[in-house]
């Protein structure tokens, strides 16, 4: 595999961590997943509180399309400069405090909305938290692959892993907590407050020399608008289609993460279902859930270092099946629907969560090439995204159908497509990885 390297040691392993880079990037992977679930599952919550069915709150889930089709603006952001900004920050941080920016002020729009007013204006806003969700996404994975080398990627998907369950933990956990007490308008408003930490990071951040924008030498021949649209929109896509074993990959993307997300699309409502409080929910689904997580993400990190991403990969994605499965025993005896019954499930699902999204993200960062890092990276997670929205939205209609315990083994099942589909792609592990300089 010429694209993947592995250190010889543990010990080694640890030392990709200490650095200050990781530090600007587990800030950036807050940011990126707080506005998620406000989107969502924080949002289901609110919804459910208003004794909305499930099959309408799953059909929310299409508010989350930005997700799935970031691919087709990201070549935006991959290449055109920003007026003044991009002189000040560099292509990738103006772009970032100008999307963090928005991201703030949709998330305030989004908690001004009133569902029993109608549910139109919530749906305009929740899409639109999801589109400049979705743009920062773009920015900030472009960021971490470039500035950091191809041994450092395990570490670096960790460190963004890492700051992204702390985002996913806060804007699941406070607004259920908050909402017992004050209303859903500063609930939000708390929230799109924190974003202000990305804004942090990217300034604490320096923009990395790979930059896929490139600044042309004075008296440099003009490009033709074709060769621009040919060199930002159609190469990213005829560079990664033109290696062996692509449509396999994008088959794996779209479905290693498919059981965990149709599961997890309804946790909220299962909870409450099984008696518990807002209070209750935040308190140990949220926050005791954060140790857990930390740990998975920092143990992916250093077994993707060892061991290699597609060993990590398999591991990673055996462990999330299984830990679906612990569900199933939590709504099949009610004597375990307890704070300890609760604390135990979460804790197993956060922490084989954690080592399987950073074996997948070191798996896609390793596919992009670092001429098309944005384009590139948006269109891998926008198929991933596909599992979490379309594909997941029939779940409330299924849980209807079927019950709780049928639907957690059924989430199980669908991870099986997905691990079979990783021993085809790693036959062509030495063609689907890009040779980086």
């Amino acid at each position: 595999m010429k694209n993947q390297s592995k250190v010889q040691s543990w010990k080694e392993a640890l030392t990709v961590y200490w650095d200050r880079r990781q530090l600007v990037i587990f800030l950036m992977g807050f940011s990126s997943g707080l506005p998620l679930l406000l989107g969502f599952s924080t949002l289901s919550w609110w919804l459910s509180g208003e004794n909305l069915s499930k099959t309408v709150i799953t059909g929310l889930l299409v508010v989350a399309t930005p997700y799935s089709f970031k691919f087709l603006w990201a070549p935006i952001l991959d290449q055109v400069r920003l007026p003044l900004l991009t002189t000040w920050l560099g292509q990738r941080r103006s772009w970032l405090l100008v999307i963090q920016i928005l991201l703030m002020t949709s998330i305030i729009a989004l908690g001004a909305s009133d569902p029993k007013q109608g549910l139109t204006y919530m749906a305009a806003t929740a899409f639109m938290v999801a589109f400049f969700s979705a743009s920062q996404d773009i920015v900030v994975d472009a960021y971490r692959i470039e500035i950091l080398e191809e041994f450092e990627q395990g570490a670096g998907a960790a460190a963004t892993q890492a700051g992204y369950r702390v985002g996913l933990l806060v804007a699941g956990a406070a607004p259920l907590a908050l909402s017992d007490f004050i209303s859903w308008f500063w609930v939000y408003a708390l929230m799109a407050f924190l974003v202000l930490i990305g804004i942090g990071a990217t300034f604490l951040a320096t923009e990395p020399s790979k930059a896929a924008v490139e600044v042309k030498p004075v008296g440099a021949p003009k490009i033709s608008f074709l060769t621009q649209i040919r060199e930002s929109v159609i190469a990213p896509f005829t560079d990664f289609c033109s290696r062996r074993g692509w449509v396999w990959v994008l088959l794996f993307v779209l479905l290693y993460k498919y059981g965990d997300a149709i599961a997890g699309a309804l946790f909220n409502p299962f909870f409450r279902e099984l008696g518990f409080s807002g209070t209750q929910v935040a308190l140990i689904v949220k926050t005791y859930g954060v140790p857990m997580t930390m740990a998975g993400v920092f143990v992916g990190g250093l077994v993707v270092a060892r061991i290699g991403i597609f060993t990590a990969l398999l591991l990673g994605g055996i462990l999330q099946a299984a830990t679906n499965l612990l569900f199933v025993w939590l709504a099949a005896d009610p004597t375990m629907a307890t704070e300890t019954g609760l604390f135990i499930v979460i804790a197993s699902d956060n922490f084989t969560g954690g080592l399987g999204s950073t074996a997948f993200v070191a798996f896609l960062s390793a596919l992009c090439n670092l001429r098309f890092t944005a384009t590139q990276f948006a269109l891998f997670t926008s198929i991933m995204a596909l599992g979490r929205t379309y594909m997941a939205v029939p779940s409330g209609w299924l849980v209807d159908q079927i019950g709780w315990i049928n639907f957690f083994i059924s989430s199980t099942a669908l991870a099986v497509p997905a691990l079979l589909l990783l021993l085809v792609v790693r036959r062509y592990a030495s063609e689907i990885f890009p040779a980086r300089d």
